[in-house]
């Protein structure tokens, strides 16, 4: 695959690379690659290893990203690559985020020309961690943009602050990965820290972007206290931020049981006290659980059965039966 000079990244002694895309820095000797795997030095030079590379692309429902506030029922072309700036050990999509895999080459307008046709909303940047993409995801949406598209992010947050307020003007909106309300979790089972994952929450909610967030729940590791936590760090920010509880299943190098889906209803239940919108996934749709109601009369305003959505309670933004202002964009 072709190799493209890399952007953020610092020139060191003795041919070595210092990458700052994200908060590891990782320190890259001559021939070898950074914890991500897709950036790599060659002869004192920071080279990019994915720039066009696809692993996997395909049109989804825009509810699977989740993003349960932003365009519901619509389908958005979805894109991946290979790598991750995290190590995971439960990871759910480790077959392209923890290895090298074969790819097909894109440019940034092949991209483009797909989703119009396909009369996509716009690109998701999504399977595995977009940001280790930074050269050509911003490249793309840039294009993207400038064709009336919507782009969207799907990411663990881990990177560093510029490359982080240079992609935002193009983003409209992220689903972002909150792992675990510990920074304990982050080091023991993630390889990273909490600390630059919130920043970049809050750094896109105050550039107005669109913002939801996913919280896998694992018994055992972050199901109890790190549920209060999270709550009450969104509620801080914003109580109109949906917050997604996701359904954990045995994965990767990781062996405990799944999730109880009574233990999600309970978190969910819980977050509701001091958030608007809280959802569960990966259980079934009868569960209600993905169901969006009224903050102020509790109505019904979109009914989620898989990826089948009705949205029959919205109006210009508002609830239909009361008037109240429901987040997002609709």
């Amino acid at each position: 695959m072709p190799l493209r000079e890399a952007k953020f990244w610092k020139k060191e002694p003795v041919n070595r690379a210092r990458c700052v895309l994200c908060p590891h820095r990782c320190m890259i000797t001559n021939n070898k690659s950074g914890i991500c795997m897709a950036r790599t030095n060659k002869d004192g030079v920071l080279y990019t290893k994915v720039y066009g590379e696809l692993s996997s692309y395909a049109m989804d429902p825009i509810e699977k990203k989740p993003l349960y506030h932003f365009y519901p029922g619509t389908e958005i072309f979805s894109i991946g690559t290979w790598g991750c700036n995290l190590k995971c050990t439960f990871c759910q999509n480790w077959q392209i985020s923890q290895q090298e895999v074969p790819t097909e080459h894109f440019e940034p307008a092949d991209i483009v020309e797909v989703a119009l046709s396909h009369n996509s909303v716009g690109v998701a940047y999504t399977y595995n961690e977009p940001f280790i993409w930074h050269e050509f995801v911003y490249d793309t949406a840039g294009e993207v943009r400038g064709k009336g598209l919507k782009n969207v992010l799907v990411t663990n947050g881990y990177v560093s602050e510029e490359p982080l307020k240079e992609m935002l003007p193009y983003i409209d909106a992220m689903n972002v990965d909150i792992k675990a309300g510990n920074d304990n979790f982050y080091r023991e089972v993630c390889s990273g820290r909490l600390a630059p994952v919130m920043r970049t929450v809050k750094t896109a909610v105050e550039a107005g972007v669109h913002v939801e967030l996913t919280n896998l729940v694992i018994p055992t590791l972050n199901d109890r206290d790190d549920i209060d936590r999270i709550v009450e760090w969104v509620a801080g920010i914003s109580p109109d931020i949906p917050l997604h509880f996701s359904r954990y299943y045995p994965q990767y190098k990781m062996n405990i049981d799944p999730t109880e889906i009574s233990m999600l209803a309970g978190a969910q239940e819980k977050a509701r006290q001091k958030l608007k919108y809280v959802y569960t996934g990966n259980v079934p749709s009868e569960s209600g659980g993905s169901d969006t109601e009224c903050p102020k009369c509790k109505k019904q305003l979109i009914h989620r059965e898989f990826y089948k959505v009705d949205v029959t309670g919205i109006k210009d933004g508002k609830c239909r039966h009361c008037g109240e202002p429901i987040a997002g964009r609709f």
